[in-house]
């Protein structure tokens, strides 16, 4: 049977569910990858440095666990279907509200509000399709999930490319406020997860510290791994703009260095869906791991290919495993959750771990500056090693694939 049969199964709310899922955190990437295409507009608009507007990406990022916790506890008090929808709209006017900024000051907090709605989509989408699917169906839809953060990279290269020179970085943010239709669709056709409505049928209301009784250690577990693979995807792309630039010397706007881009982004989208169907078979932890280690014999290829072609093979390739990887987390994430904390927990450890990544490009510069400033070097070097610290802590960590979520769950001892 093809691993992606599940997903002919699903019913028809099923499959709106997950559509709406899938299209809230592509947009939600989208709407965040926007400033990282008009950091030098912005700058020169507003007479200041580069690294100076940059700081709102830093600033985003470290909204990110604030949202997630909000967000999360009240997806788990007050459903995930209305929060979704309150996430969307705030993380919409937000991006809005950041095409009228007077000065760096007001975009820099708008830049943080943003931060803290997007910091909400992630843990409540996944829960929500997680929760509304049949257990066989997760690995597959945990991949088409997680596939939805390079879509809305690409989104955003294609948009700025097509549109800033017309528009300028001011109308690129609005067009990042499209997303709030989004909310229309959901209220349409994505009812409320049926597992949240039996989990609160008939029974108090816990507070953050009753739901987490028992898994503390889960929780910090949850966050370096989640570390990890922050460092592993980040790691592989937020400098290979940089290394386009600087060492295979090709210009921003080349079609090469786009194609490239392409690539990366098309890898992604395959890796996601073919580990994350693949853990069905061979369990969430096995696919973590082989994945996380065949990215490790694509390096060379990925960084030092004699030819466009072989730089395109590997940058494809590199992403297939880095992305292939975070296919499983959605499913995996929910899986491990205790009841009453599955639109807290996975959130906030996944945003958790991105903050403690947010060393990974200083850290690539400084090893670089170390040998001779090779950044190919550095990226070769952080891959390696990450991919290494990602397979052991997913090796070493607990796995609960297919376990039943609700009342049944707790019945069974899962």
């Amino acid at each position: 049977m093809s691993p992606f049969a599940p997903l002919r199964e699903l019913t028809s709310t099923q499959r709106h569910t997950v559509l709406a899922s899938f299209l809230g955190w592509t947009l939600d990437a989208f709407d965040y990858f926007l400033l990282t295409f008009v950091i030098v507009g912005v700058a020169r608009e507003f007479h200041v440095d580069n690294d100076e507007v940059a700081v709102g990406l830093l600033l985003t990022l470290a909204a990110r666990p604030l949202g997630a916790l909000l967000f999360g506890r009240l997806a788990d008090r007050y459903g995930r279907r209305p929060i979704l929808m309150l996430d969307v709209v705030l993380f919409s006017i937000f991006e809005l509200a950041t095409a009228f900024s007077t000065s760096l000051t007001m975009l820099l907090v708008l830049r943080f509000l943003f931060g803290v709605a997007m910091g909400g989509e992630w843990g409540i989408g996944a829960s929500l399709a997680m929760e509304s699917i049949p257990p066989k169906s997760r690995g597959v839809v945990s991949g088409l999930l997680q596939s939805g953060y390079p879509c809305g990279f690409f989104l955003g290269a294609l948009v700025n490319w097509l549109l800033v020179d017309h528009i300028g970085w001011r109308g690129l943010f609005v067009v990042g406020a499209a997303p709030a239709l989004l909310v229309l669709y959901i209220r349409r056709t994505v009812p409320e997860s049926e597992v949240w409505r039996q989990e609160h049928k008939g029974q108090a209301r816990q507070g953050l510290f009753a739901a987490m009784r028992g898994h503390w250690k889960l929780a910090i577990y949850l966050m370096l791994l989640m570390m990890a693979f922050n460092m592993f995807s980040h790691g592989s792309q937020d400098l290979y703009h940089t290394f386009e630039e600087e060492s295979l010397h090709l210009p921003t706007g080349s079609g090469a260095a786009f194609m490239l881009v392409a690539m990366l982004n098309l890898g992604a989208l395959v890796g996601g869906l073919f580990f994350g169907a693949l853990s069905e078979r061979i369990g969430r932890r096995r696919a973590i791991v082989l994945a996380a280690l065949l990215a490790i014999p694509v390096i060379p290829l990925w960084m030092h290919g004699g030819s466009l072609w072989a730089l395109a093979l590997g940058a494809f390739l590199i992403q297939v495993m880095v992305q292939g990887a975070w296919g499983v987390v959605p499913t995996h994430l929910n899986e491990l959750s205790p009841e009453g904390m599955r639109g807290t927990l996975p959130g906030f450890a996944y945003q958790t771990g991105n903050l403690l990544a947010a060393v990974t490009a200083n850290a690539q510069f400084a090893i670089a500056r170390w040998h001779g400033n090779d950044l190919a070097f550095a990226m070769s070097v952080w891959i390696a090693g990450v991919a290494v610290l990602l397979a052991v802590l997913a090796r070493l960590g607990p796995e609960a694939r297919g376990v039943r979520f609700g009342r049944s769950r707790a019945a069974t001892g899962g």
